[in-house]
């Protein structure tokens, strides 16, 4: 029991050490377009109560309702009034419910493999960095190590309940990202390559299973029995998703070794250098010895490596996709420092993987705190640059000098997707997407606009009115202003308003 008890009191302390990385300044970093995408149907979910399943983007519904419990718990009811913490604390708080559950992989691993594992996933400056993201990458991740570590209780001591727990856990995978499939199938694989012997299912706990997860899946997909179309385009969207996986309709096809390439050296002038490569080193290690060792280690073992595989062959490609695979490559590293301790003088590799790990939790603290919207960091993706604060700011400016207020009318014209302004402009009642320039409206006191609109946009200005009917129009901005990379967004500002502003104490 006392050895048990240090053992919780370990864990509880890693899961500290994740959570010092993962909740810390959660707005401090401009929102992805990506995030602003799921906050804008959160809000719909949180002001309608309605969530409908999307065959073509955006994934499950799992990462809206646990939102949803968060914002309810906080009294947010309308989408303006969520915010940044609200968000990415979901996605926190399941980084460190990873990182505790690694105490569930003792009896199968042992203590310190288990720890290992434990540490590297609460330091892991990918796991951390996405940690922090309001997408559904980590659920994924944290419901794959559920589905595992229930399917490892099952076959340890078979019974209707642990058959039960692992179907519900595989309900909430499918009702996550479908990427799921790629997981489960690699399971799948990696439990038959073990013969009967080790992983004998019993079939009336397999319909049980079935039954869980069939359960589970169809709540969350049908909004819990609201639209239940959703249950049937849950299964279309594999149309989609096999389509885009293979590279059709897509600009996000990146070569084999994409994940490789940021996991192990990425290095940008003036930025440090981003390396992963002792959890790699330590998963090269730990691999051979899984694979000797038949059980649990096994598994493990040839999961990781035909997860890897199928990430690699896949022509699609964004980074936070590699967190599937990296978990399995730190369970793998967790049984190579082991080994290595029991191989090498103890000392010096406790002084390596110490070094190691120092490096690791500096990288992570410098990509998500630092370099948390930076290009050079390798876990920054066609990320929104911090200019997005500048249009926030100065809309807040001339909301203060307009009568109106957060009602003082706003036209954005533009083709370009402009996500996530929409999320920054969300407290604003009177905007208007304009794709194009009218000749006819009339226009509004605040304009923001991309650069092909502006030749229409100085048109309708000063040539479309009448001598003496013409506003004058200011820069918003006294310097180019910048969305994402390649996204220039230009503001002007109608002069008596720009003037109201000046006068402004």
């Amino acid at each position: 029991m006392n050895q048990r008890r240090r053992a919780l009191w370990l864990f509880l302390a890693i899961a500290a050490i994740a959570a010092a990385f993962r909740f810390p300044q959660l707005a401090a970093r401009p929102m992805h377009a990506d995030e602003a995408v799921h906050a804008d149907r959160l809000g719909t979910l949180l002001e309608q109560g309605r969530y409908e399943y999307s065959t073509v983007d955006y994934h499950g519904p799992t990462l809206d309702y646990l939102a949803l419990v968060a914002a309810r718990v906080q009294g947010i009811r309308r989408y303006a009034d969520l915010n940044e913490v609200t968000l990415r604390a979901v996605p926190a708080v399941f980084g460190v419910l990873l990182v505790a559950a690694h105490f569930l992989l003792i009896p199968y691993l042992g203590l310190p493999a288990s720890a290992c594992a434990a540490l590297f996933t609460a330091i892991s400056p990918a796991m951390v960095y996405y940690s922090r993201y309001f997408i559904h990458e980590t659920l994924l991740v944290f419901f794959t190590f559920a589905a595992m570590l229930a399917l490892f209780a099952y076959f340890r001591r078979p019974g209707a309940g642990p058959a039960l727990a692992a179907g519900a856990i595989f309900g909430l995978l499918y009702a996550t990202k479908e990427t799921w499939i790629l997981a489960a199938g690699c399971m799948l694989l990696a439990g038959a390559a073990q013969g009967r012997s080790k992983f004998h299912i019993m079939a009336r706990h397999v319909a049980l299973a079935a039954a869980a997860a069939a359960v589970v899946a169809m709540l969350f997909m049908s909004s819990f029995l609201t639209h239940p179309r959703g249950i049937i385009d849950s299964v279309l969207a594999y149309r989609t998703y096999f389509a885009r996986g293979a590279g059709v309709n897509t600009v996000h096809i990146h070569p084999w070794y994409f994940y490789f390439h940021r996991l192990l050296y990425f290095h940008t002038v003036g930025a440090p250098v981003w390396s992963e490569v002792l959890i790699a080193v330590l998963a090269v290690v730990g691999l051979p010895v899984a694979l000797g060792r038949p059980g649990v280690a096994r598994f493990l073992g040839i999961y990781t490596v035909l997860l890897v595989a199928v990430y690699c062959a896949i022509p699609y490609k964004a980074p936070w996709n590699l967190l599937g695979f990296l978990h399995g490559m730190i369970l793998l590293a967790g049984i190579g420092v082991v080994w290595t301790f029991q191989h090498a003088p103890k000392l010096l590799v406790v002084a390596l993987v110490g070094l190691g790990v120092g490096n690791l939790g500096w990288q992570a603290r410098a990509a998500s705190f630092q370099y948390s919207s930076d290009p050079r960091n390798p876990w920054v993706y066609a990320h929104t640059g911090t200019d997005v604060f500048l249009i926030a700011k100065q809309m807040a400016a001339l909301a203060a000098a307009d009568p109106a207020g957060r009602a003082m009318p706003v036209q954005i014209f533009t083709r370009e997707n402009l996500w996530p302004l929409p999320w920054y402009l969300r407290r604003y009642t009177a905007v208007r997407w304009w794709n194009g320039v009218s000749d006819t409206a009339p226009l509004a006191p605040v304009i923001l606009a991309t650069p092909d609109m502006e030749p229409a946009l100085l048109h309708r200005i000063y040539e479309v009115p009448p001598p003496g009917q013409r506003e004058m129009y200011l820069n918003m901005f006294d310097r180019y202003v910048e969305l994402r990379p390649r996204v220039e967004v230009r503001g002007y500002v109608a002069k008596w308003l720009w003037d109201d502003l000046r006068e402004a104490p």
